[in-house]
């Protein structure tokens, strides 16, 4: 129903040919030529895109304004900066270690609230998300529609394709059908 863009398909191949060597059940999304985040490994599939989406979250919010301003310490080595901010974007840093976590920075930075992280993530679009099989349940589509998923790769094949495929249009989602399973059981 909806034309793919070129930049899209190359999305879409990338992720799926990340995901052929996962373990399943997998996915990744994609943007721009790069994998941006992969759910591998899990029960069920919309465990794996939520798992993947946390990751997505964590890149797209390293490029937020308030992320790049950081302010680290001379000297401070890359992994601790590259801790240090996940930890910030995460948000979820205790009583005890939040002294521990201060020593990084030359000024100590402001929170990072909910509300920004969300309305920072409803600027991401056009990104990619392909599945080693079918989506067996609309709720991988609702929770993928929350890091601007745009296209859709999946084998299809499931009883619940046509609502799925409802899923994907009531956000604007074009779903690709690829007929090819990617894992190896």
């Amino acid at each position: 129903k909806t034309d793919v863009p070129e930049s899209a398909v190359r999305d879409l191949v990338l992720a799926s040919i990340t995901i052929k060597y996962t373990q399943s059940n997998s996915v990744a999304y994609a943007v721009n030529g790069q994998i941006i985040g992969v759910g591998a490994g899990q029960q069920s599939r919309v465990d794996c895109v939520k798992l993947a989406g946390r990751k997505v979250s964590i890149w797209w919010c390293r490029q937020h304004p308030k992320v790049q301003a950081l302010q680290f310490k001379e000297g401070s080595k890359r992994q601790d900066r590259v801790n240090a901010r996940v930890r910030y974007i995460e948000g979820d840093i205790t009583a005890a270690e939040m002294p521990i976590w201060l020593e990084n920075f030359a000024v100590a930075p402001e929170p990072l609230t909910a509300e920004e992280k969300a309305e920072w993530m409803a600027t991401l679009d056009e990104t990619a998300l392909s599945s080693d099989a079918f989506f067996p349940f609309r709720d991988s589509i609702d929770h993928a529609s929350k890091f601007g998923v745009k296209y859709i790769a999946q084998a299809g094949g499931s009883v619940q394709d046509t609502a799925v495929a409802a899923a994907c249009d009531e956000y604007g989602m074009a779903m690709c059908l690829t007929g090819l399973r990617l894992f190896h059981h």
